[in-house]
């Protein structure tokens, strides 16, 4: 038991580091683009060729790790992301990073990460079940570990790169996935076996995968709602928040929002990770989904008071911490043993399909109607999309629970 609870620690471990790393070169790989071109439309596309691949690999990665093991796919992604993200500083150095040599380096780096960020998900059923633990209780801590990186990456970023500048800043995203890879290495051998059944061949499983993820109403409604979601989550944290600031020209209060937002939600969650397995599941999914969604625009829409503001955003992110171990808790509940990995990818893939463009979509609804339209507009698509569960009877089932799972019993991945 000491052992497995272990494996637990070890995949926190691994997720924050790998998670705090890619967060980190989302800010620093922006700005060195940015400030090496002086083109805010090849900085967006920057961005654009890292996530597109991301959601691509990893949406066709799920075969393959239910074939070779989570944890191979772990390793292999961590070690390839760390060779990848440390020729960016290599190639700086010597004068020879050009944009057109950045973007296949940025794009092979989304290509892993995809894989790798779904194989380390892929393994939470298999150490919750073995380790004894309720399935809530340990999505719950990979929720807290995600909120916290988050807030980590993001916190540590701004301060590194400006001081020593965004090209050096990024080997340290390299020492990141290099620290993640040796932890799965060493803390989760025998965590994440490949599965011992033939296989009908790669592109047999993937349509399986996918069949059996459309037929489940369920898990669709659950992966449209948050690709919705994340969207204007995207448009919201990258568009008008900025501007939204810009115009104040106050970089410091941006700081001051996002990392509110962040410590409250790591709050949130953490609470969620002792309480989840308690809470009537569908009407904290709800009422979580209510409070962090529309109000955070509509303080914004309205020019309410700072303090208002502030208050707010606390609230928001408290809210959001309660989200994701549901969601990760359902998924897990709801997918067959066998095709734990390439369910999971493929509603993962699904969830994050629209963020790429959610800069685009928060710009054009700036250009279109000023920065308060905006957020008022995207406001209220958000409330539309968080009334989802109140209105389609297949979110019901978010309220049954299963048996509990006897221990060994989880999946083999």
């Amino acid at each position: 038991m000491r052992r497995l609870h272990r494996a637990v620690v070890a995949l926190g471990l691994a997720e924050i580091v790998s998670l705090a790393g890619t967060r980190f070169s989302m800010v620093a790989i922006p700005w060195l683009v940015l400030t090496t071109t002086g083109d805010p439309i090849l900085t967006g596309v920057a961005g654009l060729a890292e996530m597109l691949p991301y959601v691509v690999v990893k949406a066709l990665a799920g075969p393959l790790i239910d074939r070779f093991g989570a944890r191979r796919i772990a390793l292999a992604g961590d070690t390839g992301a760390l060779a990848a993200v440390a020729l960016i500083p290599a190639l700086h150095a010597l004068g020879l990073l050009a944009f057109a040599i950045l973007l296949p380096i940025v794009m092979l780096l989304g290509a892993l990460r995809g894989p790798a960020d779904a194989a380390k998900q892929a393994m939470v059923p298999a150490i919750a079940a073995a380790a004894g633990l309720p399935l809530e209780r340990v999505t719950g801590v990979m929720g807290t570990v995600e909120r916290l990186a988050s807030a980590i990456g993001l916190a540590l970023a701004g301060g590194v790169v400006a001081a020593i500048g965004p090209a050096p800043a990024i080997a340290a995203t390299a020492a990141a996935f290099g620290i993640s890879a040796l932890i799965v290495w060493r803390g989760l051998a025998g965590i994440g076996l490949a599965s011992t059944t033939v296989s009908p061949g790669y592109v047999a499983e993937l349509r399986e995968g996918w069949r059996w993820f459309r037929h489940d109403a369920v898990l669709v409604g659950l992966a449209m709602m948050i690709a919705a979601t994340n969207l204007l989550d995207q448009a919201y944290a990258t568009v008008l928040l900025p501007v939204w600031a810009s115009r104040g020209g106050d970089a410091a209060l941006l700081g001051l929002l996002l990392a509110l937002f962040s410590a409250a939600a790591v709050l949130g969650s953490a609470l969620a990770t002792l309480l989840a397995e308690r809470l009537p599941r569908l009407a904290v999914y709800t009422l979580a989904f209510l409070v962090t969604g529309a109000p955070r625009f509509a303080v914004f829409a309205l020019d309410t008071p700072l303090a208002t503001t502030l208050a707010v955003l606390a609230a928001a992110g408290f809210a959001s911490g309660f989200i994701n171990p549901i969601i990760s808790a359902v998924m897990f509940e709801r997918i067959p043993p066998a095709l734990v990995g390439r369910v999971t990818a493929l509603v993962n893939a699904m969830c994050w399909t629209l963020i790429p463009f959610g800069g685009l979509f928060g710009g054009a609804l700036v250009a279109l109607g000023g920065l308060p339209l905006a957020f008022a507009i995207a406001g209220g698509l958000y409330l539309a999309a968080t009334l989802l569960p109140l209105a389609l009877p297949r979110f019901r089932a978010l309220a049954i629970r299963p048996a509990p799972l006897a221990p060994n019993a989880g999946s083999p991945l």
